[in-house]
């Protein structure tokens, strides 16, 4: 009886991880998961810990349900993080100080969208409206670089 409990308890945990988005602190390994899904990459320039704007974009779309399931199919998630008091790896550190200035990042939260092939496709930030209205917003940033990339080509 305890095996068959502990197997559905690992079966369980192992279904809820593998329909989860989670979000990489690592730029390199996202974009080759994008490379290789063809998912656009979101990056979300936070001070997770202290900035409120950056909080209320966490607490209102982006552990929200909806935010998830589009997320699970179409995005890969980096968090490009400048906590106050959370401590990071010095490589973290130094990888998020040159993200932000390669996209000139002037305020948090900043979202960034890339292309699996790391174009810019789009800059955004907190969107009042929740969950639903800011998928909406992302997938039509990606509509529009899509729409011109084709019409440039």
């Amino acid at each position: 009886m305890k095996r068959i409990l502990t197997l559905l308890m690992i079966t369980a945990a192992a279904g809820l991880f593998a329909q989860t988005n989670t979000w990489s602190e690592n730029y390199a390994d996202a974009v080759t998961r994008a490379k290789e899904s063809g998912h656009y990459i979101l990056l979300d320039f936070s001070g997770s810990d202290w900035c409120g704007w950056c909080i209320k974009l966490n607490n209102e779309v982006f552990s929200q349900p909806e935010f998830k399931a589009y997320a699970e199919k179409n995005l890969e998630l980096v968090l490009i993080d400048k906590p106050a008091r959370r401590q990071i790896p010095k490589e973290t550190v130094k990888q998020n100080d040159a993200l932000i200035q390669k996209y000139n990042v002037q305020g948090f939260p900043t979202v960034v969208i890339l292309s699996p092939n790391e174009e810019l496709a789009g800059y955004t930030g907190y969107q009042a409206g929740g969950a639903v209205k800011y998928v909406q917003h992302i997938s039509d940033l990606i509509s529009s670089f899509k729409n011109k990339k084709v019409s440039d080509s």
